[in-house]
């Protein structure tokens, strides 16, 4: 049991530390001090409920309905992309001689939450990582693979939570325009490069 719960913990670290549309949001909300705690938890949340679901049927559900990881892939695309485009947008308007302070922006909780749903449902490489590897890695536990689900799930929330609220302690750094700049510019850059690797990245054939 033990075994399984740290097994589980530290892999699914490995797949959520590395940064990516999930993280990015969740830095920049926990740096403007807005809706960190429901939307940490809500990531947390999603990949642990992909997680439960994929060590209880072993992955096997988009195996064998390889149609609906290709549908979400052409939307996810189109959402990264135009995620992408904003985070573009807002370094431009940060980089106004007129703009508002950065740290003055106001999200709303509903576009918080909405947007945070379209990371987590709306990337393959979720349903990928929590849903197929971590279930089928995790169906080799039986009968110990809820334990690792558990593991793989705690690891989630402690990541979400710690980087929502440590961002925090970067707030004095961030509250000059340029370092916004930056952050958007990269924000645009990683949306970009996961629409283009999710684009190319060999599925499964509908």
């Amino acid at each position: 049991m033990t075994v399984a719960i740290i097994a589980g913990f530290f892999m699914g670290l490995s797949l959520i530390i590395p940064i990516g549309a999930q993280n990015a949001y969740v830095l920049k909300l926990g740096l403007l001090k807005q809706h960190v705690l429901p939307v940490a938890l809500l990531c947390a949340t999603m990949d642990a409920i992909l997680i439960v679901l994929g060590v209880a049927f072993a992955g096997a559900t988009f195996t064998s309905n390889p149609t609906a990881l290709n549908v979400v892939r052409y939307i996810g695309v189109a959402f990264l992309l135009f995620y992408g485009a904003r985070a573009f947008y807002n370094a431009y308007h940060h980089a106004q001689p007129n703009a508002d302070a950065p740290l003055a922006q106001n999200i709303s909780l509903k576009a918080a939450v909405l947007t945070c749903l379209g990371f987590t449902l709306l990337n393959p490489h979720v349903y990928l990582d929590t849903f197929l590897l971590i279930g089928s890695i995790g169906a080799q536990y039986t009968p110990n693979h809820f334990y690792y689900a558990l593991g793989a799930s705690t690891a989630s929330f402690v990541w979400f939570l710690s980087l929502g609220f440590g961002a925090r302690l970067l707030t004095p750094l961030f509250a000059k325009s340029k370092t916004w700049v930056i952050l958007e510019c990269v924000i645009g850059i990683i949306m970009w490069t996961i629409a283009y690797k999710i684009w190319t990245m060999p599925l499964v054939a509908a």
